[in-house]
């Protein structure tokens, strides 16, 4: 008796001994992931991560239109806003490519501007010095109307608004830059700029659910998110066209280049993979696209053509570019080096939006 009980009293402190030495549980990136979303709890979107192309997670949450209680799904549209930028100069540097413009070309050779001095690399890179388009438009246009780049154009010509910096200068971003480049593009081109966008990226790249598209057809759309901010005051979400501050999305409705494209998370990861192949730009043209723009001084800004750019010691070369719209914050973000991606939609414009962008790095830097 005494020597089964010496049996059991071992067996039991063996698997004692077993259980300690047993390496702690290692959470999957999805379990990692939901850990960051708990700290964004009423985030409203969808956040996808890619490694090498294939999602490794792409969850939706919230809700694409409060008052129907109808869910975001991995499906939903979302506008882009500043997200279209990067499109508008893919377009000109595919122009480029086929000897159509060139970067160093004074805007002047296609445009009535009253600007000297500035070339299409200075709109690219944001280095122009031009003055902002909409705040000229907000003191001056008939918002019973909706302007496009011939207006704006327009007024641009007939106010004169003064330079802000001698071009070259400095950095500074601007939305007006990208209002001429679109201008540019459809000069060039001969074409829309809508229909350019459609012909040479989306309808190749299968985007099948990205367009620029008018009110009354993202109206239309079941699965268009809307877009929502939080209201202290009434300590709810509040639906952002509700806002006479968000009117000017639709009196400048008619825009083309600086944003007003709106797409999906998948649709955009197709736009990723693109982006490492040939099928849009060669390899030469996307080094000059993710260049810094080097400054009248000699030193760079953290901007190429497009792209906003910064370096990490552990992932290297990040590439990316954030969006804002009235109820909307959006970002793409393209670790190159590491074959990395996260494409991040959201339209109740989360005040956290910026932690659950460091979160999801954080993670990446540990893979």
């Amino acid at each position: 008796m005494k020597a089964v009980i010496s049996w059991i009293v071992i067996v039991v402190f063996l698997i004692g001994c077993s259980r300690k030495e047993q390496k702690p549980e290692v959470k999957t990136l999805p379990e990692k992931m939901d850990s960051v979303m708990a700290v964004v709890p009423d985030f409203s979107g969808v956040v996808l991560i890619a490694e090498k192309g294939k999602p490794v997670y792409h969850k939706a949450f919230g809700y694409g239109n409060m008052e129907t209680n109808q869910k975001v799904d991995t499906t939903s549209i979302f506008e882009l806003a500043s997200v279209s930028k990067q499109f508008t100069a893919t377009l000109i540097a595919m122009l480029h490519g086929a000897g159509k413009l060139n970067y160093d070309d004074p805007i002047e050779k296609y445009l009535s501007v009253p600007y000297q001095g500035i070339t299409i690399r200075h709109l690219l890179n944001h280095t122009s010095g031009l003055p902002d388009y909409q705040k000229l438009m907000d003191e001056k246009w008939d918002k019973n109307k909706v302007a496009g780049n011939e207006d704006i154009l327009a007024y641009l010509k007939k106010f004169r608004p003064s330079i802000l910096f001698k071009p070259g200068e400095k950095y500074s971003y601007s939305n007006t830059g990208y209002v001429l480049l679109g201008s540019i593009v459809e000069k060039v081109s001969g074409k829309d700029f809508v229909a350019f966008c459609r012909e040479r990226i989306f309808i190749p790249l299968g985007m099948t659910s990205t367009d620029i598209r008018t009110k009354m057809e993202k109206d239309s759309l079941h699965n268009f998110a809307k877009g929502y901010i939080y209201v202290l005051d009434k300590k709810r979400y509040v639906r952002a066209d509700s806002f006479p501050s968000s009117n000017y999305t639709i009196w400048l409705g008619g825009r083309k280049g600086p944003g007003r494209i709106s797409s999906t998370s998948t649709d955009l990861l197709k736009w990723d993979r693109a982006l490492y192949g040939e099928k849009l730009v060669g390899k030469e043209t996307w080094n000059e696209i993710s260049a810094a723009a080097k400054l009248n001084d000699g030193s760079f800004s953290d901007y190429g053509f497009g792209w906003m750019l910064r370096k990490d010691s552990v992932l290297g070369k990040i590439v990316y570019h954030t969006g804002d719209n009235p109820g909307y914050k959006t970002e793409i973000i393209r670790y190159v080096e590491k074959n990395k991606t996260v494409i991040i939609l959201c339209n109740n414009a989360h005040e956290k939006f910026g932690v659950l962008v460091k979160g999801i790095e954080n993670l990446i830097r540990q893979r």
